[in-house]
């Protein structure tokens, strides 16, 4: 064995040098600069801006929810193939696919955060997001056999590529009021099943029956009446972390903090994205600790702390 001390940088000193390029290529200036800059901002060993790399599955937050994600990764080519195939079959495949992906989970504890891609029905109102797109912009589906054969490979990050069109459009519907998405999902469910493609039909048929299901009062303490309404939150952020998986980002749960010389220095978690027309998120939505509401940072405020990303994908 060698006495030499090893020459390899460690993880954390090649993440920041891989900052400061970044940077620097972003901002137009030397790597001396860019540094400066990183420095300026309080970027501690192994912590990253938010303006670049990929949190898809947060650490740290919720061990169930993790111990399912692992148990995931670990699936045979065999059952990978089959829920490729699921994944392609649009609009209730796909649905049952992301609920699957992307399951439910809590913020750390003391955060406040409570929890996170969670919401009876969420895979029926990702089928129902589905069928409005498919209603008020067909020409954004994927053809059925492109996307089948694509299916064949066994890897769901294919045919998210084949469905990013789609999948960014149903995440853009949920930005809507709850008025105008129960109204467009209604009309949509109606111009469906008026159509003339037999699978979108049926499916439109069977989340019409769900939907008036969803809309029936139910008794709730005191014998009051209630609409429980659409797991919307959840759904958002079941989108929010498909698209990040494409276009980089920090899906809900990542742990962030401020910026040096914010005025809000406490650490916070990611509950949502704010999506345009294309590309990485456009900014956050935070929780701070102990907080009592939400707050909306764009991502060169943000600092993504250490080893936020799971292992598994």
């Amino acid at each position: 064995m060698s006495d030499h001390p090893s020459r390899r940088t460690p993880v954390a000193g090649r993440a920041r040098k891989r900052a400061i390029r970044e940077q620097a290529a972003r901002s137009g200036v030397s790597y001396s600069v860019a540094a400066r800059q990183l420095e300026s901002v309080g970027l501690a060993s192994g912590e990253t801006l938010a303006t670049h790399g990929r949190t898809i599955y947060p650490t740290g937050g919720d061990p169930y929810r993790q111990g399912l994600v692992d148990r995931r990764e670990r699936r045979s080519f065999g059952e990978r193939l089959a829920d490729t195939r699921r994944a392609a079959t649009l609009p209730e495949g796909r649905a049952a696919h992301l609920v699957e992906r992307f399951p439910p989970g809590r913020g750390p504890a003391g955060t406040g955060v409570g929890r996170l891609y969670h919401g009876e029905g969420r895979q029926d109102l990702l089928a129902m997001l589905y069928l409005v797109v498919a209603a008020e912009s067909p020409g954004l589906l994927p053809e059925v056999g492109d996307v089948a054969w694509i299916a064949e490979l066994g890897e769901e990050t294919a045919v998210d590529t084949a469905c990013a069109d789609v999948d960014r459009e149903a995440r853009r519907l949920l930005d809507r009021t709850s008025t105008r998405l129960w109204s467009a999902i209604e009309e949509a469910l109606a111009v469906v099943e008026a159509g003339v493609d037999g699978q979108l039909r049926q499916a439109a048929v069977r989340q019409g029956a769900l939907l008036r299901a969803m809309m029936t009062p139910r008794l709730q303490h005191g014998d009051e009446p209630y609409v429980p309404g659409l797991p919307t939150t959840g759904v958002r952020q079941i989108l929010d972390a498909l698209l990040i998986v494409a276009d980089d980002g920090h899906a809900p749960g990542t742990r962030v903090r401020r910026v040096a010389g914010a005025d809000d220095a406490r650490p916070a978690t990611i509950v949502g994205a704010r999506w345009g027309s294309a590309g990485p998120p456009m900014g956050y939505v935070v929780w701070p600790d102990g907080a009592t509401a939400s707050v909306p940072v764009p991502p060169d405020g943000l600092i993504v702390l250490a080893g936020q990303e799971s292992q598994a994908r």
